[in-house]
Parts: structure tokens; sequence; C-alpha cells
């Protein structure tokens, strides 16, 4: 049996339930289902949770409205299943904190293998910070500790997502280093994840308005046009 805490959220009673049936099979047995916002926001000041599979579209909030509420808590990895299939609104659920988006109609063994490769991707970074020591990125304004899952600049801890920690965490373990978005991709959500070079621009934007002091002429996280990204600590600026 699995120990790890999943939460459904989506007001079809009947797609509920078929996911829980699937996760069940597959040795999940922690399973909250809720079909609001309302539902969902309190079971998540009751407990924490591994992972949460949210709908757009509730009878009560936006889907969207309701991620950015939970991203005020917590960074639990979240995944948008929904029939909102647009371009648009999957870049706006990225962007708003969500770290994968899945359409329906969707095949339901798709959906677990998403959720099972968040859920891996949390225990390797557990086992990581169990075993690994001097995991401290300090550069005076900006410091990075991975032991504790914690950025802040300025002596002022900043909200982020797990995706977006992962990101920043891995351009740190390799500065000046140049990578491209498929690099990137691969390095952070994994080879066998289905998304595209936008996933890893949006949350390379997001993290630049947290930690860059003018997100739009960047020092840190630079571009290099047709190459790729690289990060270049604060304290090293004057090599770029």
């Amino acid at each position: 049996m699995k120990n790890e805490t999943i939460l459904l959220v989506d007001d079809e009673k009947g797609l509920l339930k078929l996911v829980e049936t699937i996760l069940q099979k597959e040795g999940f047995q922690h399973i909250v289902l809720t079909m609001t916002a309302a539902e969902a926001l309190t079971q998540i000041s009751r407990r924490q949770f591994d992972v949460i599979v949210l709908d757009v579209m509730l009878p009560d909030m936006d889907g969207f409205e309701l991620c950015r509420e939970i991203r005020k808590t917590t960074t639990t990895p979240i995944l948008f299943l929904t029939a909102r299939s647009s371009d648009f609104d999957k870049l706006t659920g990225l962007a708003l904190g969500g770290d994968d988006y899945i359409t329906k109609p969707f095949n339901p063994l798709e959906v677990v293998a998403r959720i099972q490769v968040q859920l891996r991707r949390q225990r390797m970074n557990r086992n990581q910070n169990e075993t690994s020591v001097g995991r401290v990125f300090d550069y005076g304004a900006i410091c990075i500790n991975k032991d504790e899952g914690r950025i802040t600049r300025n002596g002022t801890e900043v909200a982020c997502t797990s995706k977006e920690f992962e990101l920043l965490a891995f351009l740190c373990e390799n500065p000046n280093r140049v990578f491209t978005v498929q690099q990137l991709y691969e390095r952070v959500w994994g080879p066998f994840c289905n998304g595209d070079d936008k996933t890893v621009v949006i949350h390379i934007s997001r993290l630049r308005k947290k930690l860059e002091n003018d997100p739009k002429q960047p020092d840190i996280i630079v571009n290099l046009r047709g190459i790729g990204y690289k990060f270049i600590p604060p304290s090293m600026e004057g090599e770029r």
C-alpha cells in the first residue's frame, strides 16, 4: 500500500470515482474526493497532500482562481484535469502554479502515470535531502536552501511552486552553464513527461519576477538568443 495522500477536485462524481478506482488498483489508499473549491480548501487546511488533481470548471470558483489560493499556502504539485484544452488555458494554468495540465477526454492510466511522476520526483528530493549536506546556495541578497526547500530574497521568503524550486536548484547546481529549453525540461520535468517549450519559458518568467530587480532585463537567469538559458550567480554577475 502506498502512503501518499492525493486530493481529487472535480464536479463530476463519476469521473472522481473512476480516477479513484484506478489509483486504488495501483495501491493508493489515501484519496480524498471533493466536488467544490470550498471543500478542497477546507481539506487542504486540515492536512498535507502529496498531489492535487484539479478541474478548472467548478461550481463555486474557477479552478485557476482556486490554484492561486492553494499556492498561497502550499507548494504541493497541482495537476490540472479539465476539458478546457486551448493553449491559452494551458499557459494560464501553468503560469498560476500548475505543474502539469491534462485535457479531457483522457486515458485514466495516463493520469495515474502523471501522478506517479510527481510523487517519484518528490521521493527523490526527500531522499537527497536526507543524504546530502552543504546544499545551500547563498548569494547574499538571494539564498536557496535545498535542505529546507526555501528561497529567500533580501531576507524575505519567496513563495514558489515545487517545479519553480526544482528548476532554480538545478540551475544553481550548474552556474554559468548554458542549457537549451529541451535540456531543462528533461532535467526538471523528466524525459517522459508530455509538455512543450512553453512550460520551461513560463517557469523561468515566474522565477524572474520573483528574483530579478528588473524581470524585463534579467541579470540572474539570462537568455542567450537561439541557444538557451544560463544562471549567473549574483555575486558573479561581472563574469557574464
